[in-house]
């Protein structure tokens, strides 16, 4: 009997069967109010999970999209300072060089950001703040409130990728004072890759700028979200919506607080057998920082290789994985994001551990150690 690979990555995740199902629908009008309702039913949960009272809008595009529209309509021109302590905060800096004038301040990748740059750049008049809260690449997750805060003091906006928080962990982004805010669908809302919904304050409204692209218009999709029915300016994916709205639907039948609860379950599971192993975990933290919740780092032991490690896990039908760019063959990763529970966990524990025996590493009772945790 064949079976499906689980997908322990930090997306995308396994996707639940009704999320599947509600994109085999015929065909519906994306002018009509079957759609319109849709969208609006989806934009409703998200506005909980963003933490936000203010406008928010999907577009047909992954997360780096939805990156791009709010570099692209709020900070060309602009000084931006662009935090950066792994992959996407490195992608996030790329960004704004295509729109803006950036100042690069970046820590080695899963080390703290470097806050007192930060403020000396907003000193300095920078307008602009790029920042990754949740850093799966390093797995790391950053101090949204206070970066916020920095940025508020020096009346300058706060643009935050959250595309691998929002919906896994805790996101409060009017409370903490975000002004624009990204997620990716196929992250923690376990839905197809290919929406990014974007969250835009009022702040952001009052500074977007004159020239803006066509495609990722901001004043357009608010334009067209305001009417009845809410519409997008241009065609959307509309089956990606409909799976979207499902995957909401779900989260809202298991509660936010538990999702989150859950996600951090999960993660504390991750870290317990990683300690049971006898294997670090890669992230140096400070009092500010934290590990993520949705993604752990580990360092590959001395002896075993990232190809013997992964490859033995993928035989089992499990993928997880490894270091980007300049982690390469230094770090593995497991994602703990979606719909995943208990079962999936142990199952690529047990995988992983007897890789690392596999491959020669006296690992301890890790797995033990997890089904402690999720136990508890």
């Amino acid at each position: 009997m064949e079976h499906e690979p689980l997908l322990m990555i930090p997306g995308p995740v396994p996707i639940p069967q009704r999320v599947r199902a509600a994109m085999t629908r015929q065909a519906i009008n994306h002018r009509g109010p079957e759609f319109g309702a849709a969208y609006a039913d989806t934009v409703r949960t998200l506005k909980t999970l963003f933490g936000t009272a203010h406008d928010l809008y999907i577009i047909s595009g992954s997360g780096s999209a939805g990156m791009e529209a709010a570099v692209a309509n709020f900070a060309r021109d602009r000084r931006i300072v662009s935090l950066v302590n792994g992959k996407f905060g490195e992608r996030f800096a790329k960004i704004g060089e295509r729109y803006g004038m950036v100042a690069l301040l970046e820590s080695e990748w899963g080390t703290p950001l470097d806050l007192a740059g930060l403020e000396r750049e907003l000193e300095a008049g920078a307008e602009i703040v790029t920042m990754v809260h949740n850093e799966t690449s390093a797995g790391i997750k950053n101090p949204a409130p206070e970066v916020a805060k920095l940025a508020r003091k020096h009346d300058a906006l706060f643009i935050m990728d959250g595309v691998t928080s929002i919906g896994g962990d805790d996101v409060r982004m009017d409370e903490w004072g975000v002004d624009i805010a990204v997620v990716g669908s196929q992250k923690c809302l376990a839905a197809p890759a290919g929406l990014a919904a974007i969250a835009v304050g009022d702040r952001a409204w009052d500074r977007i700028c004159e020239k803006r692209p066509f495609y990722l218009d901001m004043a357009a999709y608010r334009k067209s979200g305001s009417g009845t029915p809410m519409e997008t300016p241009y065609t959307p994916a509309v089956p990606l919506f409909l799976a979207l709205q499902e995957a909401c639907t779900i989260i809202e039948e298991e509660g936010i607080p538990a999702r989150i609860a859950r996600h951090r379950r999960m993660a504390d599971a991750v870290r317990a057998a990683a300690k049971g192993w006898g294997v670090d975990l890669f992230p140096t933290l400070d009092a500010r920082h934290a590990y993520s919740n949705t993604a752990t780092a580990l360092r590959i032991p001395a002896g075993v290789t990232d190809k013997d490690l992964r490859g033995t896990v993928k035989k089992f039908g499990i993928e997880i994985a490894g270091g980007q760019d300049r982690l390469k063959g230094r770090i593995f990763r497991i994602g703990t994001m979606g719909g995943i529970g208990a079962q999936e966990i142990l199952a690529t524990l047990t995988a992983v551990e007897f890789a690392l025996k596999k491959s020669g590493f006296d690992a301890g009772a890790g797995v033990e150690a997890a089904a402690e945790v999720l136990l508890g």
